[in-house]
């Protein structure tokens, strides 16, 4: 059976039906109070009411009403969303707006379609990770081609392309070898535990920032615990999802439930702040019967994962019992580090002093908090690809707190924000090294262990 509910054209009446009537439920709870809108950090450079959570879903308590007359007008409102769920832990009736501007994408692109393009990067790139590894491998091969090199942070390797339209952005390039070519242990750790961890790499970890896999696995080890690597990795779904091209999603989710067995593991790990996430709520909420079609075994095996996920901040402090009394001594001279938070990790998983302590570990720097600390970076996944200047105005702020702290180092949880970061710092021209927090970790346990 198609796991496509839309794939005939016109679509499927009865399916569209169901969608609406799921909408309909979630928006329904919304009072229209407007708390969203001192927290919306597009509104905040916008200053447009239809920009903020209660704009939106006034839009779609008339969802039946202008869909069809306005698709197009609906779905641009709807894609203006950096999907940060700021709105959501601000709301005071607990509206969760990120299913329901995923439900409602997931209608719009069963209506509209996606274009040719996009639906074939989803669903022949995005969804066979044999594919999409041997095109970024190509692409490390060959971006020396393309990119010029621009390097203003210390350790770092950025580049912008030669030729417009991207040629103003500074783009963090592939590495040259991503973390599954480079992973090669098969041996239980020394001092065993016999915890048993799956780290699921992430697409930008294994391809941009191996060096943050690397970390996780070292900072495991050092604790006594076995981890493996499953192959056949790819994509958490989240590019799809967040499009609302629900097969390749599915398709992702699934291909992933055979090598995640989760009789295989004790934990799920990822160093990722979005894909712990997805895997944690959008895989249960949108891998399921309301949505495509599934079996009652995939389901339980996706909320089997979903319960042994966990990001690699908590997972250390809060399952391997890593704790601020191991703190080192206060040294006033060590340059300074501060910490962004990521919106997935922060307000969608409640971790924020997990981080915090473990870069605390390291007594080579000395932690100061940033101003605004857990503002959105601007990033937004395809948000920046879309509406890059406003994803801008968005990280420039953020860039202007990280500097007002006298920072040499920004750490943060996500590879997405890594990105992000790195090219607002560039573009001030700021010699500021963003790093992950676990690697700032990782650096303390190496120098303990005398590596």
């Amino acid at each position: 059976m198609s796991m496509d509910p839309f794939k005939k054209t016109p679509p499927k009446m009865a399916a569209l039906i169901r969608m609406m009537k799921i909408l309909d439920y979630q928006v329904a709870r919304c009072s229209r109070c407007g708390a969203c809108q001192s927290v919306c950090p597009l509104y905040d450079v916008t200053r447009n009411e239809s920009d903020v959570a209660r704009g939106k879903l006034m839009l779609l308590d008339g969802l039946t009403r202008t869909f069809f007359n306005h698709p197009e007008g609906v779905s641009e409102r709807l894609n203006r969303c950096l999907l940060c769920g700021s709105c959501a832990i601000a709301c005071p009736r607990g509206v969760n707006t990120i299913e329901i501007f995923m439900t409602a994408r997931w209608i719009m692109s069963g209506y509209r379609r996606l274009s040719p393009v996009r639906k074939a990067f989803f669903r022949k790139v995005l969804a066979n990770p044999a594919l999409f590894d041997r095109l970024a491998e190509h692409g490390a091969r060959w971006q020396g081609l393309f990119l010029r090199q621009n390097s203003p942070a210390p350790g770092a390797s950025l580049g912008n392309l030669v030729s417009p339209p991207l040629s103003h952005r500074n783009i963090v390039p592939l590495a040259p070898a991503p973390f599954h070519k480079i992973f090669k242990r098969t041996i239980p750790a020394k001092n065993s535990s016999g915890m048993r961890v799956a780290l699921f790499t992430g697409c930008i970890i294994d391809k941009v920032y191996p060096h943050v896999a690397d970390a996780i696995v070292k900072a495991l080890e050092h604790h006594g615990v076995n981890v493996t690597v499953p192959e056949a990795q790819g994509c958490c779904g989240i590019p799809a999802l967040s499009s609302g091209e629900h097969t390749a999603f599915a398709q992702m989710v699934a291909d992933h439930l055979t090598p995640f067995d989760p009789s295989g593991f004790d934990y799920l790990v990822t160093g990722c702040a979005t894909c712990t996430a997805t895997i944690k709520t959008l895989w249960p909420a949108f891998f399921n019967s309301r949505f495509v079609s599934t079996t009652a075994s995939q389901e339980s095996t996706v909320r089997c994962i979903s319960e042994k996920a966990h990001d690699i901040n908590a997972f250390l402090v809060n399952i391997m019992g890593v704790t601020s009394a191991g703190k080192p001594p206060f040294n006033a001279h060590a340059p300074i580090l501060t910490y962004h938070d990521p919106c997935h990790l922060r307000k969608t998983l409640g971790v924020f002093s997990e981080p915090r302590i473990l870069i605390s570990q390291n007594s080579a720097y000395r932690f100061m908090e940033m101003s605004g600390a857990q503002s959105c970076c601007g990033m937004g996944g395809s948000f920046n690809l879309t509406h890059y200047d406003l994803s801008g105005k968005i990280g420039e702020k953020k860039a202007a707190n990280i500097e007002a702290t006298g920072a040499g180092v920004v750490a943060t949880g996500c590879p997405a924000c890594m990105m992000q970061l790195s090219d607002m710092l560039a573009r001030r021209g700021k010699n500021i090294r963003v790093a992950h927090a676990v690697e700032i970790y990782a650096e303390k346990l190496a120098f303990a262990d005398g590596v």
